[in-house]
C-alpha cells in the first residue's frame, strides 16, 4: 500500500489517479478531504502533517510514503513525520521538494525544504527527492483574468522556463515509488523546452481558440500581487527565479524522460488538456 499526501493538489490528485490505474493500494491523505471529485479505489483519510502521531491510521500497512509539504514546508518537523513513517513500516520515502533547494541554496524561502532533504537522507530509509522546477499550473492564476477579460498580467514577459506539468511529476513519482529504481538520488524535473509568459499566454489563446492579451507587469506590480497570497520572503524568492533565472534553472533536465522513456510534456499541451478552465473547450 503507498500513501500520498497532499493527496488534492494538481500533483497529489494525478499520482494517486496514476497509481490506481497501475493497480496499487492507496492511501490519499489530505488536511480537507474533496467531496464528490475523488479518484475511485483510492481509501481517503484526513490528516494533518503537523501532527505526526496523527498519521498512524493512513500509515498503517504502507510500504511506501510520498511526503508533499505544503508551502517549503514551514512550521512542521521532518524528524517526527519521517519517525512515524518508519514506526509504521514505512520502508521508502519520495519527498517532493523543489529545483530552488539546489539552485537558490542560501534563499531564505526553501530552508524547510532543504532541511527536509537532509532528515531523509539521515533517515535510513529508502528514499528519492523530486526537485520540479516551476509548474505549468501555475498558469491557473490567470484563468480569471482570461475568463473575464481575455488578458494575461505578467512580469518578465520574455524571460523563459522550462515549466513542468504536474501530470509528469506524479507520473515521475508514481514509478519511483513503485520499484524504487532511482533510489538515493535527487531528480530534477523540467519541461521539454523553455516558455516564456508572453508564449504561454499566446499557447492559452491557441488552446481557447481566442486572442488573449500580454501585459508586461512591473517588478512592483508582480510584487504586490504575490503579497496578497503567499509570505514576503516567498514572493521575493519567486520574483528572483522568474526574472534572473540561473543557467541551472534555464536548463532543461533529462530526468523526466529517463524515468519516463518519454519526452516531457510541453506547455501548450498542459494548455489544451486545462481550456475549459480559461473559458475554452473541455480537454481530453
Amino acid at each position: 500500500m503507498i500513501v500520498v499526501t497532499g493527496a488534492t493538489g494538481n500533483v497529489g490528485r494525478s499520482l494517486v489517479r496514476a497509481l490506481v490505474r497501475e493497480g496499487e493500494q492507496v492511501t490519499a491523505v489530505a488536511r480537507r478531504l474533496p467531496g464528490a471529485d475523488r479518484v475511485a479505489g483510492a481509501r481517503y483519510l484526513s490528516a494533518d502533517l503537523a501532527d505526526p502521531e496523527g498519521l498512524a491510521p493512513a500509515l498503517e500497512g504502507a510500504h511506501a510514503l510520498y511526503l508533499l509539504v505544503s508551502g517549503a514546508g514551514e512550521g512542521l518537523d521532518p524528524d517526527r513525520i519521517l519517525k512515524a513513517a518508519a514506526g509504521a513500516g514505512v520502508g521508502r520515502v519520495v519527498l517532493q521538494s523543489s529545483q530552488a533547494a539546489q539552485t537558490r541554496p542560501d534563499s531564505p524561502s526553501h530552508d524547510h525544504l532543504r532541511v527536509f532533504e537532509e532528515a531523509l537522507r539521515g533517515s535510513g530509509l529508502e528514499w528519492t527527492v523530486l526537485r520540479p522546477g516551476g509548474f505549468a499550473s501555475n498558469a491557473f492564476a490567470w484563468a480569471g483574468p482570461v475568463r473575464e477579460r481575455r488578458e494575461v498580467r505578467s512580469p518578465f514577459g520574455d524571460v523563459g522556463l522550462p515549466v513542468v506539468d504536474p501530470v509528469d511529476i506524479a507520473e515521475v513519482a508514481a514509478r519511483v515509488l513503485r520499484d524504487g529504481a532511482h533510489s538515493g538520488r535527487a531528480l530534477e524535473l523540467t519541461g521539454p523546452a523553455a516558455v516564456t509568459p508572453r508564449e504561454r499566454a499566446a499557447a492559452i489563446a491557441d488552446a481557447i481558440g481566442a486572442p488573449v492579451r500580454f501585459v508586461e507587469q512591473t517588478r512592483e506590480e508582480a510584487r504586490a500581487a504575490l503579497l496578497e497570497f503567499m509570505p514576503e520572503v516567498v514572493a521575493d524568492g519567486t520574483l528572483a527565479i522568474l526574472g534572473e533565472p540561473s543557467r541551472d534553472e534555464r536548463r532543461v533536465s533529462p530526468d523526466v524522460e529517463r524515468v519516463l522513456g518519454r519526452a516531457p510534456r510541453a506547455f501548450a499541451e498542459w494548455a489544451r488538456d486545462n481550456a475549459a478552465a480559461f473559458g475554452g473547450p473541455a480537454g481530453d
